[in-house]
């Protein structure tokens, strides 16, 4: 009896072994469990840089501006049925993190501004307060996120892991999921022109063998809508990091995509103590508030004066704001004019 169990628990030790040294030469797919939650997407970002992030791009600055929209209804059904909420937080958390691009509010947290800016302008404000138009940074890009599902014969882990990781995890991956394969894409497109410009896809089958411990467990500190806590999420959000990093490679090596902005910190900054006021843009007509209004041969107060505007004067946008000053074009007079002594006509 003794002897049979002395031999029983060798083959045990060589079967776990085994299964130890596979897990390794795989990409480590069970190393160390921290939690129950967590996806690959984890950690915080904010203006002095990102902590715990792991797998995604990294930029030096940010390359552009860009807005992550809400994919399209159908897309929401489907992540629906896997008790899968919006993926956009979870893709503008990557975002910021990589330090690729700005991200730019445009989902409901710019309906809030909005909100504040009509209370700014009805004069429930403060009068110090600092809110209204010229203030906000333009999103170069759109972002739109897609998931289509698999789900034929999708009975748990061993239809649909083995379908979807194949015989690369020889059966380790623990826990279930409810799809087959699952297929991410995210398309980018130029706010200006609506061109699309990049276009990344990927599924399961590209991104799972790059999650190492945070596949089915591991890691804390996952995003909600269900990326962090379930295997379905884990998936989605490997599959939506892997398209990112993607995106982010097509952008670093096109300079033709990429624009003049600032860090995150400059620009988080500079929406705060540029004063608000009126916006202008190439070729609108715009006129004086008042009259006696002068016309500087240089954008600044102590430039030489080239002439002054009566009431009725109509003049047009002819260059970027500088210094508080505006470059106009006349019937009889070129210049430079306070951006705050205009109107629009």
């Amino acid at each position: 009896m003794v002897r049979t169990s002395l031999r029983g628990a060798v083959i045990c030790a060589a079967s776990v072994a085994l299964v130890a040294s596979t897990a390794a030469a795989q990409g480590g797919i069970t190393s160390t469990k921290q939690g129950k939650g967590g996806s690959v997407v984890k950690g915080a970002a904010g203006t002095d840089g990102s902590v715990g992030d792991s797998g995604l791009e990294h930029c030096d600055r940010p390359m552009a501006a860009m807005a992550v929209v809400e994919p399209q209804s159908e897309y929401m059904m489907a992540l629906g049925r896997y008790n899968l909420q919006s993926p956009v937080s979870l893709i503008r958390m990557m975002i910021q993190q990589s330090n690729c691009f700005i991200v730019v509010e445009r989902g409901q947290g710019l309906r809030n501004m909005q909100q504040e800016r009509a209370l700014a302008e009805s004069g429930q404000m403060r009068s110090n307060s600092n809110i209204g138009g010229g203030q906000m940074v333009a999103a170069d890009f759109i972002l739109t996120p897609a998931v289509v599902f698999s789900e034929g014969n999708a009975g748990g882990v061993g239809g649909a892991v083995g379908g979807i990781l194949g015989r690369r995890t020889g059966g380790l991956v623990g826990g279930g999921l409810k799809f087959k394969e699952a297929q991410t894409s995210m398309l980018v497109s130029d706010s200006r022109s609506g061109v699309q410009v990049a276009a990344a896809e990927g599924s399961t089958r590209k991104a799972d063998m790059r999650l190492g411990a945070g596949l089915f467990g591991g890691g804390a500190g996952a995003m909600g809508g269900g990326y962090g806590n379930t295997n379905e999420g884990k998936i989605i959000a490997a599959s939506f990091m892997d398209n990112y990093n993607k995106i982010v490679q097509v952008v670093r090596d096109d300079p033709s995509l990429q624009r003049s902005v600032g860090t995150l910190k400059e620009e988080a900054a500079g929406g705060g103590t540029r004063k608000a006021g009126a916006v202008f843009n190439e070729g609108d007509v715009i006129g004086p508030k008042i009259a006696g209004i002068k016309v500087m041969a240089e954008p600044s107060d102590s430039a030489k004066v080239v002439g002054t505007l009566g009431r009725g004067d109509e003049l047009v946008v002819d260059g970027a704001e500088k210094n508080g000053f505006i470059k106009v074009e006349g019937s009889s007079v070129s210049g430079w004019v306070k951006v705050s002594m205009m109107s629009k006509r």
